[in-house]
């Protein structure tokens, strides 16, 4: 059996979903491009996803309980200080 690889154009930017050091690029002020974020779920840094799956995501609570959730846009929540 074949597999297909994924086209780019069945990808999103997804922002918030990635761990520490493992977002494909845009990770705030002060950092470069992949794996600059800081940390888990940063807002500011986005991964490549499936389209239709960013929103969906089920991601771990923050640490004082609030649910967190992919998003199409940059977030303003886990920015490291």
């Amino acid at each position: 059996m074949a597999t297909t690889p994924v086209l780019a154009a069945d990808m999103e930017k997804c922002f918030g979903v990635s761990l520490a050091g493992k977002n494909d690029c845009a990770a705030g002020p002060g950092t470069t491009c992949a794996g600059t974020s800081k940390v888990d779920y940063q807002g500011n840094a986005w991964k490549l996803v499936p389209a239709g799956t960013c929103t969906t995501m089920e991601l771990p609570a923050a640490a004082d309980g609030t649910p967190r959730h992919g998003s199409l846009e940059e977030l303003t929540r886990d920015i490291p200080a």
